[in-house]
């Protein structure tokens, strides 16, 4: 796999249109990290680490009614080209009513996060 973590965002994007309760990706912390960004904006209902050697991470999606709350998914900075901003280039999505995950020497956060702690870093992914 080439890029993980554009496969965990394909499979978040799959699941809420198969209308999945769960959605199981294969762990590692930098993905673990995006899902607890998205639980504690409330877009996913809870975010689960399971499995003793082969670990994996399961999502429980949030729905209203039969459509779910994350809109959209976007990943920005790829393996083959990476985006990166300063603390006062820091992008607004949707004018705000996104968000927009960013890597940063002090570890993943939002962008609302970064621009408050006047870091800059890797634009990792939008979500709206």
């Amino acid at each position: 796999m080439v890029d993980p973590i554009s496969d965990m965002l394909t499979r978040i994007r799959n699941g809420g249109q198969a209308l999945r309760p769960v959605v199981e990706v294969p762990h590692s912390r930098m993905k673990e990290s995006i899902a607890r960004i998205l639980k504690q904006e409330g877009y996913v209902a809870d975010v689960a680490v399971e499995g003793k050697t082969i670990k994996t991470l399961n999502i429980r999606l949030k729905y209203q009614g039969k459509k779910t709350v994350i809109e959209g998914l976007r990943r920005i900075s790829k393996p083959g080209l990476r985006h990166y901003v300063g603390a006062t280039e820091i992008p607004r999505v949707r004018g705000g009513l996104g968000v927009a995950v960013i890597s940063t020497s002090e570890g993943l956060m939002t962008g609302v996060q970064a621009r408050k702690k006047n870091l800059g870093g890797e634009v990792v992914c939008y979500i709206w």
